[in-house]
């Protein structure tokens, strides 16, 4: 018996201690096995982007500090296998653009095990306390959950991965209880509030839950000693992490739960004493060094992403889908203004949108928008076609640059009053703004609500009522608009303006449901989301970026509407439209190439960038100049998702990102030579053309699932007709 467990281990079975020793391996092994196979499935499958020097910098500073360790402050052989471990767990979970942040991560991680203990046990999972220590500490570093998605089946798989990890180190226990009271919780609150179970069950199906419970929460060396003591702490886990999202409004609710009931450990340890967990001594060093060069392998052939430049040519705006809502969110801390642009038909009287909000609003708050700068916001950031026009094969510079680019590819208001009190609803504010007659609602209940909305005219659709419900019991108001006819013929507007709302919250979300429930099928919804710090994504669905960079054949330019409605659909199609993609983030100071000028300051500030300085006076009879380029200050990112009551059962949650990387969705067009170019390499570039046309067709196949019969007799055997001068024998053979 190990020399380190207590005096009391007769409080432990002895069955079960012998046969802990009679363990054949140990159980580290597994996990930086199936935690390996968990990075190349994240990598390859669901592109959770991770970035090479990061995953590099990351293994090997894990290693390296763990040998700084061992050797300095704990005096011992190195070890390999918890560094790998952590490493791995950082690379699966931390998100940065800094090396420096990757690095200090991994260091941080590894430190925690040796300095942060307890009568000689470390208390923090050593992952979990470095991310936690980094997102407060820095401002680079995040962590994406909803990125592994929601895929039942990988959270199965997952699951079974993950359970013969926690068997072999003896601690299912713990997992087990987790997700019981985590379960409870979740589906005890939908109950609650009234909403379907898919929503809890869509909370549950996610591969960033099942990572957490079966390797962060269960490790044997952060846990308590005792079952009763792993239950309980178990228990304190789930209850933190369901107050940190569905009270204090923040993501990660897992990981900020975990590092503050690691605290409590100790003293559970103390209560409830018990021998503690030891790993096996025998080191397993070559299947170590395997899995150790197995992980690095993963990261070094992690996919990586290619720039482009050219000439701008189209763009797929909002205007190419029908039932398109547009969302303007300016977000930074607590603070949100919204713009809404609805693509509403028919006749204005028949216009009415009832929106939950987290406040009263004050007059103030809400004002009318500017249309025309949504549709600027539009066409600077919608995806877009380019052009390239090959030059002269045989121009010496051609000549090498070539082999370079082959590496690349209405009653009164009072009776309206009395009649919503007797229903249990409470007028909290009544504006006018623009064309628009605004009330905010509060109510007791759902029943009361429904029924003075239908009496005052607003045709809801069937089931409102449980959707109403669920929002008061959340404790949301109800932003309710309607067209005010006189107001809009005296102002002479023809169309209806966007309605722009400003409050302070710290839920940063978009509600969905209420627009799911009389919708005529699918629904697209554009969201440009407004920033200062970087990229915005969605937290409970995962974001994706659209497939960009591809060489397309150049009949497409004629017919890209069609060709991005359908290769739209393809991505939804093949993300089991359960995802929301990502089509453009970038800095607005510039744009490469510009579809559509940046967005000046004073553009801005009207569609709500409030931390933007307001412009100078201009003297009179000045004229307004456009200085070139945008704010620095602003990060701008577009959303697309096309949704429904089924594939999206709750509404959108976001978080603002730390990353600042550029990305467009942008496809290519490459016109061919079309001079004599009888020099040696105008053969060889006749030649490169006939594989660059097959392989422009293989990518306009892939993206659309047009059949690539149809796309060659379109493109021609050569791009733009070019004549085929091989001899007769070449043409035979295929050269």
């Amino acid at each position: 018996m190990n020399s380190l467990i207590s005096v009391d281990a007769a409080a432990e079975p002895a069955l079960e201690l012998r046969s802990r020793d009679r363990r054949p391996w140990d159980p580290r092994l597994y996990q930086i096995a199936t935690l390996a196979g968990l990075l190349t499935y994240g990598v390859w499958w669901l592109d959770l982007e991770v970035q090479l020097p990061i995953a590099v910098a990351i293994l090997t500073t894990a290693l390296a500090a763990q040998l700084v360790c061992d050797c300095l402050v704990a005096r011992r052989r190195f070890e390999p296998r918890s560094a790998l471990i952590s490493g791995l767990s950082l690379c699966l979970l931390l998100r940065t653009g800094s090396l420096d942040a990757a690095m200090l991560a991994a260091i941080v991680a590894i430190a925690s095990k040796f300095t942060l203990r307890v009568r000689g046990k470390h208390v923090f999972n050593p992952t979990n306390f470095a991310l936690v220590a980094m997102m407060l500490g820095t401002g680079s570093v995040w962590v994406s959950p909803g990125q592994w998605g929601s895929g039942a089946v990988f959270a199965f798989l997952l699951a079974s991965a993950g359970g013969l990890v926690v068997n072999r180190a003896a601690r299912a226990d713990v997992t087990c209880a987790f997700l019981g009271c985590y379960a409870t919780l979740l589906i005890g609150r939908s109950l609650w509030l009234g909403e379907p179970l898919a929503i809890p069950l869509h909370r549950l199906e996610n591969g960033a839950l099942v990572l957490f419970s079966f390797f962060m929460i269960s490790d044997p060396k952060t846990t308590p000693d005792s079952r009763v003591g792993r239950l309980l702490f178990a228990a304190l886990v789930a209850l933190g992490a369901y107050v940190v999202p569905f009270w204090l409004f923040r993501t990660n609710g897992l990981l900020w739960s975990l590092a503050v009931c690691s605290l409590a450990v100790p003293l559970i340890d103390l209560l409830l004493p018990s021998p503690r967990y030891q790993w096996r001594k025998e080191p397993s060093m070559k299947l170590t060094t395997t899995l150790a060069a197995a992980s690095l392998t993963v990261a070094l052939t992690a996919p990586s992403a290619l720039a482009f430049c050219g000439f701008y040519v189209a763009k797929a705006d909002t205007k190419l889908f029908n039932q398109a809502s547009q969302v303007v969110l300016v977000r930074n801390e607590n603070k949100t203004v919204i713009t809404m642009a609805n693509d509403f038909k028919g006749d204005p009287k028949e216009f009415a949108i009832v929106v939950p909000v987290p406040a009263v609003l004050e007059k103030g708050q809400i004002r009318i928008g500017d249309r025309a700068l949504i549709e600027h916001l539009d066409a600077y950031s919608s995806p877009r076609l380019v052009e390239y026009f090959d030059e002269d094969p045989c121009s010496p510079r051609l000549m090498f640059e070539s082999k370079m680019m082959q590496r690349a590819a209405p009653s009164s208001a009072d009776a309206m009053a009395e009649r919503a009190r007797g229903l249990g609803v409470t007028i909290e504010a009544r504006y006018t703004v623009g064309e628009y007659d605004i009330l905010i609602l509060s109510a007791k209940e759902s029943a009361g609500l429904e029924t003075w909305l239908r009496d005052s005219g607003y045709r809801l659709p069937t089931g409102a009522s449980t959707v109403l419900g669920s929002y008061l019991k959340q404790g949301m108001k109800f932003f309710v608009a309607r067209v005010n006819l006189l107001e809009q013929a005296r102002l002479g507007f023809t169309y209806l303006r966007p309605l722009q709302m400003a409050f302070e919250s710290p839920k940063f979300m978009l509600p969905i449901r209420l627009g799911t429930l009389n919708a005529d099928g699918q629904q697209e919804l554009f969201v440009y989301a407004l920033t200062r710090k970087g990229r915005v994504e969605t937290t409970n669905y995962r974001t994706v970026r659209l497939p960009t960079g591809m060489d397309l054949p150049v009949f497409v330019k004629g017919e890209f509407p069609q060709f991005y409605r359908a290769m739209f659909a393809e991505q939804v199609k093949r993300e089991a439209m359960r995802a929301v993609f990502l089509e453009y983030a970038w800095d607005m100071s510039w744009c490469d190439p510009c579809a559509a000028d940046p967005l000046s300051s004073e553009e801005l500030r009207k569609l709500g960038v409030f931390w933007l300085p307001e412009a100078a006076p201009r003297a009179p009879g000045d004229r307004l100049r456009r200085q070139p380029g945008g704010p620095v200050d602003v990060f701008m990112t577009r959303l697309h998702v096309r949704y429904d009551a089924a594939h999206f059962p709750e509404d959108l949650v976001f978080q603002e990102t730390a990353d600042r990387s550029s990305f467009q969705g942008r496809y290519v067009l490459r016109h061919p030579w079309k001079g004599e170019a009888t020099c040696e390499a105008g053969e060889h570039y006749r030649r490169a053309l006939r594989v660059r046309a097959q392989q422009e067709a293989g990518n306009l196949a892939a993206l659309t699932g047009w059949p690539i019969e149809e796309i060659r007799r379109k493109a021609g055997t050569l791009p733009d007709g070019a004549p085929d001068s091989r001899q007769w024998w070449q043409r035979l053979f295929g050269e």
